[in-house]
């Protein structure tokens, strides 16, 4: 029996995409005070791949995390990781690199009020190249599996800066090439 993860994984962008539409009527219904989003970031990212890998240029990115799942009424770091938010964004490409457009779960950390750390992991469709060229990475799938670590700073109640580091790549289940795409950077957030 042949499975084909390629299905699967769009299968699982359309469950994600699914939650984050649940969380903004859920947010859109709820009193005059709530916001739709629970944080929007704004960013910018650079390839750390090297050799024919490498991207050139900057990605300007943006994300918006929803919470449909109650992470912000979430105490210390165990409920924290039973509640995750969901996010969605886009990595706009450069110099003729790729656009990302990616959605999953978010897991968030507190150490203190100040310091947290991040974790996410979905999926991404991006325009990227599949094969044959010798300028940039070679992707195989236009779906891939999309994975982030972030460490960050929270200057008040409403603004954060995060470091991130973000990966994705298709884990040899479909055809093709698998340089993937491994990009680093700041985003600067908003919490409603």
């Amino acid at each position: 029996m042949r499975v084909d993860f390629g299905k699967i994984a769009l299968r699982f962008l359309g469950m994600a995409s699914l939650a984050a539409a649940a969380a903004i009527p859920v947010a859109g219904s709820a009193s005059a005070g709530e916001q739709i989003f629970d944080e929007l970031r704004f960013g910018v990212s650079t390839s750390v791949q090297s050799g024919h890998s490498r991207e050139d240029g900057v990605f300007p990115e943006i994300t918006a995390l929803f919470d449909p799942f109650g992470y912000d009424t979430a105490v210390g770091w165990q409920q924290q990781l039973l509640h995750p938010r969901v996010h969605l964004g886009t990595s706009i490409g450069t110099s003729g690199e790729a656009t990302q457009f990616f959605t999953g779960f978010t897991w968030t950390v507190d150490f203190n009020e100040k310091l947290f750390a991040e974790a996410g992991f979905g999926g991404v469709i991006h325009t990227g190249d599949l094969e044959g060229d010798d300028d940039g990475p070679e992707l195989g799938c236009r779906v891939l599996f999309h994975e982030y670590l972030g460490a960050g700073y929270r200057f008040t109640a409403h603004w954060n800066v995060m470091a991130q580091i973000a990966h994705s790549l298709h884990a040899n289940l479909c055809d093709g090439p698998n340089d993937g795409m491994t990009r680093a950077g700041l985003q600067i957030g908003y919490k409603f």
